[in-house]
């Protein structure tokens, strides 16, 4: 039976976007409201709202607000006020492809429309922002059913970081695989991930499947491949937020880790994303740029210091898995297997 969502990550509403504040998680669930470009902007950048396809869509939605505000006589002025709008969005969050996807989106619609009267431009972006986000549910729904072919009655599934339903518009990349396999009459058992340091495993998907009834239990990173060994896990799925050409993937730090240690293990390392996700102008994945976030989320858990004062961290908020280590990547038109350049080169030709 498909499961109903209890909660909404982000929605365009009369007043302006809503944005299920995951910081708060899972603790409060805490909706905020942004009337303006800059508060999308910010949200962004301080994870109110995080997950590559959760990202484009509060960006595109980031620009709908944009051209309802900005004042324009006629397209000249429209274009040149919506400016500062694409760039402040564009430099929130540096790894996660599907913000530039939806920001690109946007602009070519809005470029299309240089002909049509000031108030049919700004009612057209509306429409298009959610048409992202209708899109990404039903891309996601799609990706859950592929995916879920892979996933065998009775297995316990790995997952690394978040990649469901608060990572997207709805239902989720990794996660809809997780709840297709569930849907379709199957017993799965998930383990989280904790996700050092955001802790978005713990807090966010444990939350998350906690409220589907999906059963869910939460390790600490370092004991994925003591699981692994005595044969207790027999999937690994996760998300994306970069993919090269090549099938190399970016995802949370540490996914890295998770992948090596399934190839030792043998068991089946899978990244669930949508087509949107992967970048084709990067060959591979030394081009992806990879986000160094503040000390401050490794030195403090809850406020609390937990490193001394003075000693350095580092805090990459990504890792580029290798392609060799990622046994298929499930898409909304269908499982990629190796060799990735050809067969990604396919799924887009559908």
């Amino acid at each position: 039976m498909t499961q109903k969502r209890s909660f909404c990550t982000v929605d365009w509403l009369e007043e302006g976007v809503s944005m299920l504040d995951q910081r708060l998680l899972p603790d409060r669930e805490t909706y905020n409201l942004y009337d303006d470009y800059q508060g999308v902007a910010e949200a962004i950048r301080t994870m109110v709202i995080r997950g590559a396809p959760a990202i484009g869509v509060a960006a595109a939605m980031g620009v709908a607000l944009a051209a309802e505000m900005v004042p324009a006589s006629d397209f000249d002025e429209f274009s040149q006020n919506m400016e500062p709008a694409f760039k402040m969005l564009a430099s929130t969050r540096p790894t996660a492809v599907n913000l530039f996807w939806a920001l690109d989106r946007m602009k070519r619609r809005f470029e299309g429309l240089k002909d049509e009267e000031i108030g049919a431009i700004r009612e057209a972006l509306v429409a298009e922002a959610l048409a992202i986000q209708s899109e990404d549910v039903e891309t996601n729904r799609r990706i859950g059913k592929f995916g879920a072919s892979l996933i065998d009655d009775g297995d316990t599934v790995l997952t690394h970081c978040n990649a469901g339903a608060l990572a997207t518009a709805g239902y989720g990349t990794a996660l809809g695989v997780i709840r297709a396999a569930v849907e379709a009459g199957k017993k799965v058992d998930v383990i989280a991930d904790e996700t050092r340091p955001f802790l978005q495993g713990a807090r966010l998907t444990a939350w998350e499947l906690s409220k589907d009834g999906i059963p869910v239990t939460v390790i600490t990173d370092n004991m994925a491949g003591s699981l692994m060994a005595k044969g207790m896990v027999q999937k690994a799925v996760v998300g994306a937020d970069r993919i090269a050409a090549n099938g190399d993937v970016a995802n949370k730090i540490g996914t890295y880790s998770v992948a090596v240690l399934a190839s030792h293990h043998n068991v089946p390392f899978y990244v669930a994303a949508p087509l949107s996700t992967i970048d084709v102008t990067l060959s591979d994945g030394t081009g992806i740029p990879i986000e160094e976030r503040s000390p401050d989320e490794v030195t403090h858990i809850g406020g609390r210091r937990i490193v001394p004062e003075g000693v350095p961290v580092k805090n990459p908020s990504f890792d580029v898995t290798p392609n060799e280590l990622v046994t298929a990547i499930i898409t909304e038109k269908g499982i990629a297997k190796p060799p990735y350049t050809e067969s990604l080169t396919k799924l887009f030709e559908k």
